[in-house]
């Protein structure tokens, strides 16, 4: 994941790590869910070795969140002051209001589900993108 790849989390860490203020576009209630690199590869994986044809939802659908509760939770996290001011307009007007997966199907196929807790994951995620900046 690269700071300027446009996706909220690496927004949010990105401004976090470089002790700026949170940007929050639209008025914050479209919802995402988070899924960790390593549970999405195991489903890739599994689905690669299994006698599916078809596709699978791969995702975490058990930590669903606004955009604006996700940058509280951020900010409580890392200690960062976080006042969200004024909306400010969405980048994109495709973007959807809710993103969460329905892995029923990946359950049930292949035997799947994330296990990598969204705290933990935004852990490793900072420190990666921290490791990527001084470089």
């Amino acid at each position: 994941m690269r700071f300027d790849d446009g996706r909220v989390i690496t927004n949010f860490l990105g401004q976090i790590i470089r002790g700026q203020a949170l940007t929050v576009h639209g008025d914050g209630s479209q919802t995402r869910s988070f899924c960790y690199v390593s549970d999405l590869v195991e489903g890739i994986v599994r689905l690669a070795a299994s006698e599916h044809g078809g596709p699978i939802n791969l995702g975490n659908p058990f930590n669903e969140m606004t955009i604006m509760e996700l940058a509280q939770r951020l900010s409580v996290m890392f200690g960062q002051t976080f006042n969200p001011g004024p909306a400010m307009p969405k980048q994109d007007v495709d973007d959807p209001m809710v993103r969460c997966p329905d892995i029923s199907l990946a359950q049930e196929v292949l035997g799947w589900e994330p296990q990598v807790s969204f705290e933990d994951g935004i852990q490793k995620t900072r420190a990666y993108l921290e490791a990527a900046l001084s470089d």
